[in-house]
């Protein structure tokens, strides 16, 4: 391989997104960054299946620790942002 082609092929090298193992992802933020995730009462009842009675065809809003523990489910956006402020948790956006 000549010195242009090498060139050529690093230029056209995508970087790599740095991995984090399950122990670093749950020490993210300290305890102090959530998440909320909305669900569907089907996805809900997988998650949390100690609860009874959850009507079906709804969707719930779940806060999450960064490592993804659920946290708590609420019916309205307002009341799990309501949950993480008590805990005083920052709210990370997720994609």
């Amino acid at each position: 391989m000549n010195e242009a082609s090498a060139k050529r092929r690093r230029s056209t090298e995508q970087p790599v997104a740095p991995v984090m193992s399950e122990f670093e992802l749950a020490s993210l933020g300290g305890g102090q960054v959530a998440y909320i995730k909305t669900m569907s009462s089907e996805e809900a009842l997988k998650m949390f299946p100690a609860i009874e009675d959850l009507p079906r065809g709804i969707n719930l809003f779940a806060l999450h620790a960064a490592d993804g523990t659920p946290i708590a489910l609420t019916d309205t956006r307002q009341a799990a942002l309501s949950h993480a402020m008590d805990g005083e948790l920052e709210i990370a956006s997720v994609h």
